[in-house]
């Protein structure tokens, strides 16, 4: 057997920043190459990854549960029990990846359509959620994947991999939106089929990295007999967390919904806001990351003192880098937004929203680092419950309530998502520091039992 790497917070969590970075400037060379082309581009494949982050989300509870049990397995020392769960998760999310392709190939047409999606932005978005979509699958294996090797402490790897897929991605989209060498202008559909082919070709060489840096055979016939026990544990896991992430998602189409009222031009100063956002919240995703697969190894080895005091400092770390950033990018906004655009009016609006992340962002970090601490001890149907309430019951009508019923616009929308943030992280905190947590672990709860 192989050791399992001896985990700090810095070495674990500086390679899922530069992986998560380089995810995120993959979605904005996409935004940033159609703006060249079309600022109606750039909306319509907004909307319709509206729809795939929610797909993205139902493989994620899968792989969410695989990273919580791996990491708690090999806490524990049960390298076992961490490979057999690694296969079923593999096994579930491909079938589970196959589905969902399906799904979308058939009714994708039929979900935009009930987004009300203005009519000279259906075309192109119907064709990137079609290519987009019929490959989820893909996506399904790589997440699943990348989970497994994350948990192994094999960050870096995972990071190798987007590195490669990035510039797979901007050399097709180079190829198929400035067409050189006589190669036809796609556009949209370009831009689609070079993330189908960037992806298909990640998925090759994780597989084998796993194989590489595990013992986890991928053998037909040990894949498919595995211990139901594992398949109760992952879902006992994923589909909480799940819960939580499509009941996030589904708030976020309702909301794009009536952003779609407002215009294209609102739709596209949300999408480019969100675009230069992500860079302010990606030091917080990646310490929450980086702090599940650590508290998942201290809680599988029952070191809930030290588990404890990990959560807190990773929270403290989260919320400054959030809140400089935050700062950082408010100040250049105008120059940021001209990236995207020359219309006044969006880099106006989208300074203001930036403006209001300074408030926003270091309540995100709460949700973020705190979140996955529960998670990753087992503690996964409180924010859960939370989130469901906070997220309909604040975001959403308040949303409603302020930007359309009082016409504040985006405004009034971000202000509901920093009451929504703000909310459930005050709320997760304090379930943190009541150590409820301490009881939920699945790894002992197996041992016990068995």
């Amino acid at each position: 057997m192989k050791d399992v790497k001896k985990l700090s917070l810095f070495a674990i969590t500086w390679p899922i920043f530069i992986e998560i970075l380089l995810h995120m400037l993959m979605g904005n060379a996409d935004t940033l190459m159609l703006s060249q082309y079309s600022d109606d581009s750039v909306a319509a494949v907004g909307v319709a990854n509206q729809i795939l982050f929610v797909v993205i989300v139902m493989f994620g509870f899968i792989a969410t549960g695989t990273a919580v049990l791996v990491a708690q397995h090999l806490g524990a020392n049960e390298q076992q029990e961490a490979e057999e769960v690694s296969r079923v998760s593999i096994v579930a999310n491909l079938l589970f990846g196959l589905i969902l392709s399906a799904f979308l190939l058939l009714f994708g047409e039929s979900l935009l359509r009930l987004m009300k999606l203005p009519s000279e932005l259906f075309a192109e978005a119907h064709s990137y959620l079609f290519i987009v979509g019929s490959c989820s699958f893909i996506q399904a294996l790589i997440m699943t994947i990348g989970a497994i090797l994350k948990s192994y402490g094999y960050t870096r790897d995972t990071m190798y991999i987007t590195i490669g897929m990035n510039v797979l991605n901007v050399i097709g989209n180079y190829l198929f939106i400035f067409g050189p060498f006589g190669i036809p202008v796609l556009g949209v559909q370009g831009v689609a089929i070079s993330t189908a082919i960037s992806r298909a070709i990640a998925l090759c060489i994780i597989v084998l990295l796993l194989i590489k840096r595990t013992n986890i055979s991928l053998m037909i016939t040990r894949l498919f007999r595995l211990p139901i026990c594992h398949v109760k544990n992952l879902l006992k896991i994923g589909i909480p967390s799940a819960g939580e992430h499509l009941s996030y998602n589904t708030s976020q189409m309702l909301i794009t919904y009536f952003i779609t009222l407002m215009g294209t031009e609102a739709i596209t100063t949300k999408i480019y806001t969100q675009n230069i956002m992500m860079f302010v919240f990606l030091f917080g995703v990646a310490v929450s990351q980086g702090t599940q697969i650590i508290i998942g190894h201290l809680v599988g080895a029952r070191a809930y003192e030290e588990a404890y005091k990990r959560c807190l400092k990773s929270l403290k770390l989260a919320i400054s880098a959030s809140l400089v950033m935050a700062i950082c990018v408010s100040y250049f906004s105008d120059t940021l937004f001209s990236i995207f655009t020359s219309n006044e009016q969006i880099i106006k609006t989208g300074s203001i929203l930036i403006l209001l992340t300074i408030i926003l962002e270091p309540g995100r970090s709460f949700n973020l680092v705190i979140i996955n601490s529960l998670r990753a001890a087992g503690d996964v149907k409180f924010p859960v419950y939370m989130g469901i309430l906070s997220m309909w019951g604040v975001s959403v009508t308040i949303s409603y309530f302020l930007g359309i019923e009082l016409e504040l616009g985006l405004v009034g929308i971000w202000i509901a998502f920093i009451v929504d943030e703000w909310l459930r992280g005050l709320l997760m905190l304090w379930r943190w520091r009541s150590r409820v947590w301490q009881q939920k672990s699945f790894v002992h709860s197996t041992i016990e039992t068995a």
